[in-house]
Parts: C-alpha cells; structure tokens; sequence
C-alpha cells in the first residue's frame, strides 16, 4: 500500500509541474503578466538563446511583448518529468506560432524546440527555477493571410473568434470578464 501511496504523490506531483509549465504557455500567449509570475520563481533564470537573464529581465523583454509579434501560440507536448526530492527536471516539446510584424508585410512562422526546466517545489508550489530553451526546426511559411474576418471564405458571425495577446474571448468564457457587445 505504501508504494502506491508513494506512486500517487508523484502522479500528483507530475500533474502540478504540467499545470505550471501551461500556466507559463497561456500567460505568454496572452501577455498575462499574473499567469507568467505564477510559474516562475522571483530568482529563476531564462536562456532562450536570444535572450539569457533574470526572471525580471524576462518579465520585461516578454510583458507587454514585442510590438512586431503581435500574435504567439504555444502548443506543448509531452513532457519527461524526472522527480528528485523538491526538485524536478523536465524537457517538453513545443511548437511555437509567431506572426511577425516585419515592418512592410506580417509573416507566419513556426519553431519547433524543446524546454529544458529545472522546476522547484517551495511552500508546495511548483514554479520554474531555470529554463533553457532548445531549438530543433524553424519554418518561416511567408506573407500572413488576414484571417480576422473569416476563414476558408466563410465569415465570422461575431467578433470574439479572433485574437489572443489582446481581446481574448476565452478570458470570458472562463469568467475573468465580461463579454463584450456581440460576443
């Protein structure tokens, strides 16, 4: 019995990691400053390759976010999750969406990569303590289709379908404001 006790603690455990490590994903997305400090430690440290610095540092370079990106999504993989004690090492794979702002033209690429997290568990929080980004593939697919008034040729039939950094119709759906006029 007690090795399925034991068992489901770290099931429990795992789970929490997952949690912050989307957490992170929806608060990047979304610019939401709340959800990014809720799953990083005041004193972690990022290295994305392009950027190495503090959590604060981080912070800055990613709130309120690069005007020329003006859409990201996240879309998270597996994750191995090797516990130790208070401490967990975690690789996740990602595929990251960007449309970028290139001054003349808005183009969509795409980033495949893995997060290497060392997370730490302090007063029974999961939260990052160092993440290193590792990138495998890039695809820059050209010229972005304006997509905000449909899609396929087909029109939306409100105004809540589209967006993400600003404006995002989820935070509604799950009750954190109300819904616009329309919606």
């Amino acid at each position: 019995m007690d090795n399925i006790n034991e068992e489901l603690k770290a099931l429990l455990e795992r789970d929490k990691i997952r949690e912050c490590i989307v957490r992170l994903a929806r608060g990047e997305d979304r610019r939401d400053g709340e959800l990014i400090r809720t799953s990083y430690w005041p004193d972690s440290t990022t290295d994305y390759g392009m950027f190495v610095g503090s959590f604060q540092e981080y912070f800055d370079w990613v709130i309120p976010g690069s005007p020329v990106i003006p859409v990201t999504q996240h879309v998270l993989g597996q994750s191995l999750i090797e516990l130790k004690g208070d401490t967990a090492r975690v690789e996740t794979q990602v595929v990251s969406y960007h449309r970028v702002n290139m001054g003349t033209e808005e183009r969509d690429t795409t980033i495949g990569g893995r997060y290497l997290d060392r997370i730490e568990k302090r007063d029974a929080e999961w939260r990052i303590a160092q993440r290193t980004m590792l990138y495998d593939w890039f695809q820059d697919f050209g010229v972005s289709v304006d997509w905000s008034q449909g899609v396929m040729g087909m029109p939306f039939s409100a105004g809540h379908y589209t967006g993400r950094a600003s404006g995002d119709y989820s935070e509604t759906f799950f009750g954190k404001k109300p819904a616009a006029r329309g919606d």
